[in-house]
């Protein structure tokens, strides 16, 4: 199996959350290439068993500009999308906390909810992450 964890990260916390699950995939035998949004190379999406996309939230529930321009690169709806992103609920609260990763959820039409991580994932919301990727591998492996 072959997966993707794109993310878009200024402050390294997203960065952060995509290091965690790339890690875990290899473990688990998966074949792993990480993509930094913005700055790598276009993907094709097509060589890919799952795709994790990571993402942080922009100016009051935003998703980034540099995020909706990967999008269009891939050009298409791929299946197995995950989202993933970190946030910060003191910029609009609850009702806006990672609300890009709802978005993206949604336009993917994801089979998984999206992972929201306050700040960092470092301390007990490591845990957050290994058992939200044990969710999604754990699903996937059901409709296989």
């Amino acid at each position: 199996m072959k997966a993707l964890v794109a993310y878009l990260s200024f402050s390294g916390n997203t960065e952060e959350i995509a290091d965690m699950i790339s890690d875990h995939l290899i473990m688990d035998g998966m074949q792993v290439d990480k993509h930094q949004i913005g700055l790598d190379a276009p993907i094709d999406a097509h060589e890919y068993d799952f795709i994790f996309l990571g993402t942080f939230t922009w100016d009051m529930g935003s998703t980034p500009d540099e995020m909706k321009d990967f999008v269009l690169e891939v050009g298409y709806k791929p299946e197995n999308v995950a989202v993933f992103g970190s946030g910060d609920t003191q910029f609009g609260g609850d009702d806006l906390f990672c609300l890009a990763v709802d978005k993206l959820a949604k336009f993917y039409h994801s089979n998984w909810p999206g992972l929201k991580i306050e700040q960092s994932p470092r301390g007990q919301q490591e845990n957050l992450v290994e058992s939200w990727l044990e969710g999604v591998l754990q699903d996937a492996k059901n409709y296989a």
